[in-house]
């Protein structure tokens, strides 16, 4: 059973950066779709990038164009470069695999967060002004 594992997360000030990583455990060897997602306290999870085992990446719209998201598929790894942050308070960043293509879209999307069958347990960003 896959295991996913995320690390990066901590306290930065505002316009700072952070890079996220996200580590892979146990089958499959290799999954089609990573992605990263946040979640505020009491708000819906937000899909920030995904990216495909071919290197297709999308973007969530509130972040796009502060993203830099890369993989490693030997090393079973996802990372996400967040730049210019803001002082949104304390986010949870999760990443999510999936282990096939889904047929009903092009690439790996972060749309849904329905399209993803596995999950980490997340790393916290706080970001102050």
């Amino acid at each position: 059973q896959v295991h996913l594992a995320e690390s990066g997360g901590g306290s930065v000030q505002a316009g700072g950066s952070l890079t996220l990583s996200c580590a892979a455990t146990g089958p499959p060897d290799v999954s089609y779709c990573m992605a990263w997602f946040r979640q505020v306290p009491g708000k819906e999870r937000e899909g920030v990038a995904a990216m495909d085992m071919d290197g297709r990446t999308s973007y969530g719209d509130s972040m796009k164009g502060r993203l830099s998201v890369s993989r490693d598929n030997e090393k079973k790894t996802l990372s996400l470069q967040i730049n210019s942050l803001k002082p949104e308070g304390t986010t949870m960043y999760l990443c999510a695999g999936r282990k096939t293509k889904p047929s009903w879209r092009l690439t790996c999307s972060v749309v849904g967060d329905e399209d993803y069958g596995y999950w980490g347990q997340g790393t916290q960003v706080a970001v102050s002004s």
